[in-house]
């Protein structure tokens, strides 16, 4: 089995940084994409970072200059580094992976558990 387990989130002042990591573990070939989403209380939850296979990624327009993802494919690790932290980036951010298992030939989509950010004064 896979899972992906995240970690790092916490309260923080407007203005702070945070750093949150997810680790994936199990029978794991390939990640082949690993994106962050975040859901705010009465919202869907958003696709605000992926980074491809090779480096490349793609930010939504609210977090570009402030949050940056990047991964180390040695650990199967993602990490969400954000500055400039704002009210409005109070959520849970979930971590997700496309990842080929061990014996298959497919990608499958696995998400973490989530966790708790909150920007607040």
């Amino acid at each position: 089995q896979v899972q992906l387990v995240e970690s790092g989130g916490a309260l923080v002042q407007p203005g702070g940084s945070l750093r949150l990591s997810c680790a994936a573990s199990g029978s794991i070939v390939k990640i082949i994409v690993m994106s962050w989403y975040r859901q705010a209380p009465g919202n869907q939850r958003e696709l605000v970072a992926r980074i491809i296979s090779g480096g490349s990624t793609n930010y939504v327009d609210s977090v570009k200059g402030r949050f940056t993802i990047s991964r180390d494919d040695a650990k199967n690790t993602v990490y969400w580094e954000m500055n400039s932290l704002k009210p409005g980036d109070t959520a849970v951010y979930y971590c997700n992976a496309e990842i080929q298992r061990r014996g298959s030939l497919f990608l499958r989509e696995y998400w973490g558990q989530g966790t708790q950010v909150t920007v607040s004064s």
